[in-house]
């Protein structure tokens, strides 16, 4: 698993490079190569991540684990789109965080042990989280290519990077349609949460539950300016980054501090 590791890890990194040195070329990257490489780190990350996972009685959901499966998730999302809409200038970003927390889970071994397979409610709960928080990662990096595009096209810079950016508004349009799945999926988690889970605003899960929601009134009154208001650029672009902040913060603060700072 170990060589598996570095296997994946390698067919990112290389990945990325190899599309991050022909962002400026004029025919753009090479996307045959680039997306054989990174196809193939997917389906071996899969592998890898299940045997990192099931490979004990219980799953191990240490936070590493999490946050490779959640980069797994984003990676393949990203992956896949790239057949049909120009986004080499995210692929790099994608593929480099991947290979990082491939690494870091290979160096930084870390098990904590669940047994989710005992309560539905959780596994429900659990998979609407991971789903809403991947959704919602990639309209933030949607939301970081929209102000890219935004910056060039008000600087009339945008032929340096012009067979690597997609249109403005087909960005847009993908980025208000994965917010609202993200956010819809995020409703859902938390009221599986309320509905299904005790412990909800137990010491060790009140911040949670508490950053959670402030994310989802962030991503709902996002959502709900865009439509009533018709808000656009810039403000999205903030509000979007905030919401994916808490979010972030919410499902990794406390468990980096206790299972990585300290040890418990």
């Amino acid at each position: 698993m170990f060589l598996l590791g570095l296997m994946v890890t390698l067919l990112y990194l290389v990945a990325a490079i190899h599309i991050g040195s022909r962002l400026f070329h004029h025919e753009g990257p090479r996307h045959k190569f680039s997306a054989f490489l990174g196809t193939l780190g997917v389906v071996l990350h899969l592998w890898l991540l299940s045997e990192g996972i099931f490979n004990q009685p219980g799953q191990n959901m240490s936070i590493l684990n999490v946050a490779s499966l959640v980069a797994w998730m984003i990676t393949l999302s990203m992956t896949i789109a790239s057949f049909s809409l120009p986004n080499a200038i995210l692929l790099p970003v994608v593929y480099g965080f991947s290979a990082i927390t491939v690494l870091l889970n290979l160096l930084v071994p870390d098990t904590h042990l669940m047994h989710i397979e005992m309560r539905p409610a959780l596994i429900a709960h659990i998979t609407l989280a991971l789903f809403a928080y991947g959704c919602l990662m990639i309209s933030m990096l949607y939301a970081l290519q929209l102000a890219c595009i935004n910056f060039r096209l008000k600087r009339k810079q945008l032929s340096l990077l012009h067979s690597s950016l997609p249109p403005l508004l087909i960005v847009e349009q993908i980025l208000f349609k994965l917010l609202l799945v993200g956010t819809v999926l995020l409703t859902l988690s938390l009221v599986s949460g309320f509905m299904f889970l005790d412990d909800m605003f137990a010491q060790h899960q009140v911040h949670k539950t508490v950053l959670s929601s402030l994310a989802w009134l962030v991503f709902v009154l996002l959502l709900a300016g865009h439509y009533r208001f018709g808000w656009r650029g810039r403000p999205v672009v903030i509000t979007t980054l905030v919401g994916a902040m808490l979010l972030t913060l919410a499902y990794f603060g406390s468990r980096f501090v206790k299972e990585v700072l300290l040890g418990m």
